[in-house]
């Protein structure tokens, strides 16, 4: 299960996707349009900014934005810089050979793999395109 610290994590960067092309995006401005306590999103911009995915800027112009394009940045990427291993199981991140079994681990390892697969297929670029749809879909279906 993804938690909080990869949700809200997934939503700054994809903020940052939307309104960061003008420059660096406020803290303050990210946690009220994603709705992420600012304190707390603090601490995971801080995280991101140590991995590298976000650089920020100190000063009343500063903010955050993206290090990289968005299209070379992967869900994976984000999901594993702020949750660590997706893996289902212990056994599937057995890096030194010391041979942690698990049982049906061929099953779980092909699950694993796929999901990697597909996470790392999902660039920070196709998800806020999808908001923005989201969010013009939702504009036009508002009426008075």
């Amino acid at each position: 299960m993804i938690g909080t610290k990869g949700d809200y994590g997934v939503r700054a960067l994809i903020d940052l996707a939307m309104y960061g092309g003008d420059g660096p995006v406020q803290r303050a401005e990210i946690a009220r349009r994603q709705h992420v306590p600012e304190a707390y999103l603090d601490h995971l911009l801080a995280q991101l900014r140590r991995a590298g995915l976000i650089r920020s800027t100190r000063g009343p112009s500063g903010g955050h934005e993206l290090a990289r394009d968005a299209k070379e940045i992967t869900l994976l990427q984000v999901l594993e810089t702020l949750e660590g291993s997706l893996a289902p199981l212990p056994c599937l991140e057995d890096h030194d050979g010391e041979g942690t079994v698990c049982a049906q681990q061929w099953v779980w390892r092909e699950i694993y793999d796929d999901m990697r697969v597909r996470l790392g297929a999902v660039s920070l670029q196709n998800l806020a395109d999808r908001e923005r749809e989201r969010l013009l879909q939702t504009a036009l279906s508002y009426s008075i």
